[in-house]
């Protein structure tokens, strides 16, 4: 299967890739994405890949009552 989605959330600050995947591991298990392998602490988005349309709606939800 490939990752054929994406999604570009805002997100700054440092460790961006650990904090997404902590957050991501605790509020949607099983979600299924690739991050890039890494981004400059001065970028204030990111691009996480997904491999199914309705991950994006997933992770969108969760984000509206979380922050990472």
């Amino acid at each position: 299967m490939t990752f054929k989605y994406s999604l570009t959330l805002p997100i700054s600050g440092s460790h961006k890739l650990k904090r997404f995947t902590e957050w991501a591991e605790a509020v949607l298990p099983g979600l299924e994405y690739r991050l890039p392998p890494q981004t400059p602490i001065k970028t204030e988005t990111m691009t996480i890949r997904l491999r199914q349309l309705d991950d994006r709606a997933r992770i969108l939800t969760a984000l509206n009552t979380a922050k990472i």
